[in-house]
């Protein structure tokens, strides 16, 4: 098989003013609308630089671990009796989740860029992780944005990144949760543009973040296409993966666009039903607006005041979309439901009893879908889950939900 980590750039771009049809854009103050283009400038060089594609290959083979396997879930697939299931282990990866190839990239790219001070958002903690991780590596400063509510229920994360030497900045305003995590690193980025990168987590934010990070996330759906023919001499022909922001959903989602015959399905957050203020299903209760450099679909009301957004998984717990799934949606290539917390919780339990793998609160909403979707599907059906991240940092969190007897129960 062909080194498939091997970064390959320039296949899908936006149009030259980062949208994607309709949606996307740069959507910023007049204080960032030079380094917002400093930024592009700089990755449409690199991405062209052998040299570069070469040390993130290295990097991410050597260091990240790639590639991650594809693993058949036999005891999961029989238990269901439909299609064929068969996990993309990314919690696999160092780090224990895909968001190290997306920090990995952009931190080597600030590295160019002469950047050495960093700072970053995260909801779950895995992208600050990542960023931590990274700067680590590479010997730069990082501070990273996290919200307090978010902090509370990934607290293991909180220690793992200020053990990895980053600060860690607290967030009380609004929701206090990757909203506004943002909103405080954009606004450490505005005050210190001179030396400072903003190492953004998704697919989300001005153009060229919704570019950049889907193409340094695309090597999951590449190893993906690989793999599955190497195993199963043929493409699948469903793709599920959750959905927050996104990447790991179009990384995975990628390399099979051009395939019209292979579904792709992303799952967003319900989390206590469509309500307002209850959920994160952009897709379920939003409509086209324009959120934090970017237009998508976003949960807001009648006025465009952005709604409050509630998720059991703190990645998924956001109220906009990243603008190419908004696109591939609208363009009938990709199809988008919702899970609730319930449902996610019992894919979280069924998937570590049924093959040993915690996955993580966000990837079990993918998982939960699955075990809906499978039993309606033939045993010939390829199934693909994007396992985006290992639980181990939802333990607690699940734990206070369900109980001790969640340990012992059979």
């Amino acid at each position: 098989m062909t080194n498939v980590s091997t970064p390959v750039f320039g296949a899908r771009d936006p149009d030259a003013r980062g949208y994607f049809g309709p949606y996307g854009g740069r959507f910023v103050p007049e204080t960032l609308v030079a380094p917002v283009e400093e930024l592009e400038r700089a990755y449409l060089s690199v991405r062209q630089d052998p040299a570069f594609r070469d040390e993130l290959a290295r990097l991410l083979r050597d260091y990240v671990g790639r590639p991650t396997p594809l693993y058949e879930a036999r005891r999961l697939t029989a238990g269901l009796a439909g299609a064929r299931i068969v996990l993309k282990r990314e919690d696999l990866a160092h780090t224990g989740a895909h968001k190290i190839n997306n920090a990995l990239g952009q931190a080597l790219l600030a590295q160019r860029m002469g950047k050495r001070r960093i700072v970053a958002e995260t909801g779950a903690g895995q992208h600050g992780v990542a960023t931590a991780t990274a700067c680590a590596l590479l010997g730069l400063e990082c501070r990273v944005y996290m919200g307090v509510d978010d902090m509370a229920r990934q607290s293991l994360n909180v220690f793992r990144m200020r053990v990895l030497g980053a600060e860690v900045i607290e967030v009380n305003a609004g929701s206090r949760t990757l909203k506004d995590a943002i909103n405080e690193a954009m606004r450490d980025w505005v005050t210190n543009v001179t030396d400072t990168y903003y190492l953004l987590g998704s697919v989300l934010g001005p153009h060229p973040y919704p570019l950049m990070v889907r193409e340094l996330q695309s090597v999951i759906g590449r190893e993906t296409r690989a793999q599955c023919l190497d195993q199963f001499g043929r493409l699948p022909d469903v793709i599920v993966a959750c959905v927050g922001g996104g990447s790991n959903a179009m990384g995975i989602f990628d390399a099979f666009v051009a395939d019209r015959a292979v579904r792709l399905i992303g799952v967003e957050a319900g989390g206590r039903g469509i309500r307002s203020g209850e959920h994160a299903a952009r897709f379920a209760g939003g409509s086209a607006g324009i959120l934090q450099g970017t237009r998508s679909y976003v949960l807001q009301d009648a006025d465009g005041n952005v709604e409050l957004t509630h998720s059991i998984s703190a990645g998924l717990d956001y109220a906009a979309v990243g603008p190419e799934h908004a696109w591939l949606r609208d363009q009938g290539r990709a199809e988008y439901t919702w899970i609730d917390d319930d449902a996610a919780l019992a894919g979280f339990q069924r998937l570590a009893r049924e093959e040993g793998i915690l996955p993580a609160l966000e990837s079990s909403h993918a998982i939960a879908h699955t075990c809906r979707l499978a039993p309606t599907l033939g045993p010939d059906t390829i199934l693909i889950v994007n396992l985006s991240g290992r639980g181990d940092k939802d333990v607690q969190s699940v734990q206070q939900m369900v109980g001790e007897s969640a340990g012992t129960a059979r």
